[in-house]
Formats: C-alpha cells, sequence, structure tokens
C-alpha cells in the first residue's frame, strides 16, 4: 500500500554497490513549490550565488559558490565564524537561500526540503548529534536504509568492509564508542542510503590525529567509488591535502577557489589560514 511519506514511497534500487553515482530512485520528489527544472551541464553538485541566512535573519552567506563532480573530494575551509557550515547547509536545503541556485545532477533543486534531497540521493552527515546513541551499531546502519526497500545487507557488508571496528563492535550502543567511530557510524549511515553524493560537516572534530589520518583515508576510498565528496573541515591544512578542490571563505564569500594542491602552495592562503 503506498504512502504519502517519500521515504516510504521511493526507497533506492537494486544496485549492489554502497554507491550510486549513476542515480538513485525513481520518483520525481516533491518540491516547496512547483516542479523540478532541468538544468543541463556544469558540476554534478553546485551552490551556485548562494546569498542568504536563518529565518528573517541576516544574510550569512553572501554571493556564494561551492561544487563538487564525480569522483572529487571538495573541502570547505576558513577561519571560524567564516560561513563553512552554513554554505553546507544551504547546499542541504536547512536554510533559506534568498539568492542563487543548488544544482544536483543537472536539476534544480533550490525548492526542495532536506527529506526530498535525500530521496534525490544527497547524503548529509551533521557535526553533531548525528547518530542515535540507544541504538547499536548495527540498528543505526538499518535506519539509514529506510528509504529503500531492496535488500541492503551487501550495503552493509561493504560498509563493514570499509569501517572494519564497526562489525566488531555492530551489537553495542552507539553511544559506548569513541568519538572516532562514532563518526564512522555516521558516515556508515548516510552510505547505506546509496547516496549519489556525500556531504560530511567537519567529520574529524574532536577526534585525535591518528583517528583523523584515519577517517580521511577512508573518505579517501569512498571518493574512489566514484561518488563526490563535499566537506566542510576545520583542519584546513590535512584536508587541502587529500582535496581535488578547495573554498576558502571569509565572511561568507568565496576568499580563495582553487585546487587543494594550489591553495596549500599559495603564500597568501598559507599565511592566512594554514599558520604559514
Amino acid at each position: 500500500m503506498s504512502s504519502s511519506n517519500p521515504y516510504q514511497d521511493d526507497r533506492g534500487n537494486k544496485d549492489r554497490s554502497i554507491t550510486n553515482p549513476a542515480g538513485q530512485g525513481t520518483a520525481m520528489p516533491r518540491s516547496k513549490s512547483g516542479a523540478v527544472t532541468s538544468a543541463p551541464g556544469g558540476p554534478f553538485l553546485i551552490g551556485e550565488a548562494m546569498t542568504g541566512g536563518y529565518g528573517k535573519g541576516p544574510d550569512i552567506l553572501h554571493d556564494c559558490t561551492i561544487a563538487v563532480d564525480r569522483g572529487e573530494i571538495a573541502v570547505i575551509v576558513g577561519p571560524n565564524g567564516a560561513g563553512k557550515s552554513t554554505a553546507m547547509k544551504a547546499v542541504f536545503g536547512m536554510l533559506d537561500v534568498r539568492s542563487g541556485r543548488v544544482l544536483l545532477d543537472g536539476e534544480d533543486i533550490t525548492q526542495l526540503t532536506p527529506q526530498d534531497r535525500v530521496i534525490k540521493g544527497m547524503g548529509f552527515v551533521p557535526q553533531t548529534s548525528n547518530i542515535f546513541t540507544s541504538m547499536t551499531v548495527e540498528e543505526n546502519l538499518e535506519m539509514g536504509a529506510f528509504i529503500r526497500k531492496d535488500d541492503f545487507r551487501d550495503t552493509m557488508a561493504q560498509v563493514y568492509d570499509l569501517f572494519p571496528i564497526l562489525k566488531e563492535k555492530r551489537y553495542q550502543a552507539a553511544g559506548e564508542l569513541s568519538g572516532g567511530q562514532r563518526q564512522q557510524v555516521a558516515v556508515g549511515r548516510a552510505l547505506m542510503t546509496k547516496p549519489k553524493v556525500l556531504m560530511l560537516d567537519e567529520p574529524t572534530a574532536g577526534v585525535s590525529p591518528i583517528v583523523m589520518d584515519e577517517l580521511f583515508d577512508r573518505i579517501i576510498e569512498v571518493a574512489r567509488t566514484g561518488i563526490p565528496i563535499l566537506m566542510v573541515e576545520q583542519n584546513a591544512r590535512q584536508a587541502l591535502e587529500i582535496a581535488d578542490k578547495g573554498y576558502v571563505l571569509v565572511q561568507g564569500r568565496n576568499a580563495f577557489t582553487d585546487t587543494g594542491k594550489a591553495l596549500m602552495a599559495d603564500p597568501e592562503v598559507r599565511r592566512s589560514f594554514l599558520g604559514g
């Protein structure tokens, strides 16, 4: 029996891989105002010339553009209060974009709710409150698959291959895990949706340097499957080292945009944002 809930009506496909860059689902998502329109060409995901803020508050983003293409890791860095997480949330539909637009795989999704964006294939991992602490690791992963009707056991096995510690602790309450392990649960749950793009808001916040390196290694592995990864990261130097593309934001505006390697080599970027 069909439900009006898009999370129940459209639950993915039978692709056996964790990620599905070719597309997820077949139902056209409902928008807040009118149908989704096509905008062919350009990056796989782009928040283009975004200006906006929260509710009736002042603009936090000012003509800000961030984008990522298939197989790329794009990172957003900058000082505290630069609007990094705000830009990520704008792309995910969590604040009002008063001008500009968001395109996913050629479709204008600016008016879609975050829930509908998940149905379209966006996987989002917030910085905090990103796991169900009272549930086991495996129950958390199962929650990530709740939009799917197909057998998701192959996907779960691949998540366990990516994060072996989660398989070891799969029957343990997620709230009992270390900070780094919790982040693995959060990323794994997002991968259970078989997203077309993965968005990570400060995935290494509060973890040790060793755990940070391990998380970055796993992020690189996911990107190698072809899925685009858009990431906000406070550890700018380490993030730019693995980035195909980098965006330095200052006061909600694009200050520098280039490859990760070029930004690392830019004297002004190094002096102002990377500690020399």
